[in-house]
């Protein structure tokens, strides 16, 4: 069984900055993509920043330049450094990860951390 969890979500003024972190745990052979997800009530999913096995990483206009995702595979987690962070930044972030358990390729999903940015 494969779990994904996340921390760091709370609470910041609009400027400030957090930290967030995402650890996989269970039978896992290798973790290709890494990604942080976000949704903001009544909006849907969207991208944050994704991060592939090579360090190669994308990021959603919005976080440009202010978010950076960074994995360390040895421990089989990802962060996302939030800096200037903005009230339209208040969502749940979600990780997600790309990953072989048991010989199947298969996407799993975080249970989601809240972050919350006050003006």
């Amino acid at each position: 069984q494969v779990q994904l969890v996340e921390s760091g979500g709370g609470l910041v003024q609009a400027g400030g900055s957090l930290r967030l972190s995402c650890t996989a745990s269970g039978s896992i052979f290798s973790i290709n993509a890494m990604g942080w997800y976000r949704q903001a009530p009544g909006a849907q999913r969207e991208l944050v920043a994704r991060i592939t096995i090579s360090n190669m990483t994308n990021y959603g206009v919005a976080v440009k330049g202010r978010f950076t995702i960074s994995r360390d595979n040895a421990k089989n987690t990802v962060y996302l450094q939030m800096r200037s962070l903005k009230p339209e930044d208040t969502a749940v972030y979600y990780c997600n990860a790309w990953l072989n358990s048991d010989n199947n390729w298969g996407m799993y999903w975080g249970q989601g951390t809240q972050v919350t940015v006050s003006s």
